[in-house]
């Protein structure tokens, strides 16, 4: 099981987890990518950038908005 080591980075891996994107943690980035076809993974990305991403999935979805 993977460590992330503050709540944000845990709210962003447990947000990322029920929409159903898989984040790892590389050393100070992080790997984005869904579990599930509609989403082009996503390498080196700060923990604003997964925010960022992560929100506007949640707000536009699959279907672009």
């Amino acid at each position: 099981m993977q460590s992330f080591d503050t709540d944000r980075e845990r709210a962003a891996h447990d947000l990322a987890r029920r929409m159903f994107f898989k984040l790892e943690k590389r050393g100070d980035r992080f790997f984005l990518c869904r579990k599930t076809g509609g989403f082009t993974p996503q390498d080196n990305l700060t923990i604003e950038a997964v925010e960022q991403l992560l929100e506007l999935w949640k707000l536009e979805g699959p279907h672009g908005g």
